[in-house]
């Protein structure tokens, strides 16, 4: 089912995150650093007059997670709360300038293994025709209808040796999409849903945890 670009399905996106309780803070999570993404839903490319998730793929030249799928997004600065980083780092990144206005919800932090505790946070971008992806930190970017994200067949678990939680991956044009990334997604289709899933516990392959 396409959900349309309108104001019915963001009325309709917002009044689900607003349903939605984020889980307590975790005690483990205490000591990781604090960061934010974009979970930022535009027009959809392929289908007009659909709604998208945006997404990029990082710099090569990157040092830590290059190459890698992700939202928008980074550490928070000091004294900054996850909303601000997360609309900060969208104008860094690809040049998409939005207020605190386009703020649908947030979803639940996801620590990773890397050290981050990352707070997703949903958003509404009614024009994003003059994207500027900063190519010191974004290859490009790409809008994945939410369609792809409502398959019955979008995600999938494995295990791995290394860990006993599940890796979740994210099927996307013939490639996977892990994660972090991944589980974002995954907990933001089912929270759309109107299912509270908790993702915390889901895994990140080996080659995520540096």
């Amino acid at each position: 089912m396409i959900r349309p670009f309108n104001d019915t399905t963001r009325h309709e996106i917002a009044g689900r995150c607003a349903a939605f309780t984020r889980a307590a803070p975790d005690a483990a999570s205490t000591g990781l650093k604090r960061a934010a993404v974009a979970l930022t839903l535009a027009r959809s490319v392929e289908a007009a007059d659909g709604t998208a998730l945006l997404l990029t793929l990082r710099a090569a030249s990157l040092r830590a997670h290059s190459n890698q799928w992700a939202p928008p997004g980074g550490r928070c600065d000091p004294g900054e709360g996850p909303v601000d980083a997360a609309l900060r780092e969208l104008d860094e990144e690809i040049g998409l300038k939005l207020d605190a206005g386009a703020v649908l919800g947030l979803l639940d932090d996801y620590p990773t293994r890397s050290g981050y505790l990352i707070t997703p946070v949903v958003m509404w971008a009614d024009d994003t025709a003059r994207l500027k992806p900063n190519p010191d930190e974004v290859a490009s970017v790409h809008r994945i209808a939410l369609t792809q994200i409502e398959r019955d067949d979008a995600f999938n678990f494995v295990r791995i040796p290394e860990s006993e939680r599940r890796v979740i991956r994210f099927s996307h044009d013939g490639d996977y999409i892990h994660a972090p990334t991944a589980a974002l997604i995954y907990q933001f289709r089912e929270v759309i849903a109107g299912r509270a899933t908790r993702v915390a516990e889901l895994e990140q392959p080996v080659f995520a945890w540096k």
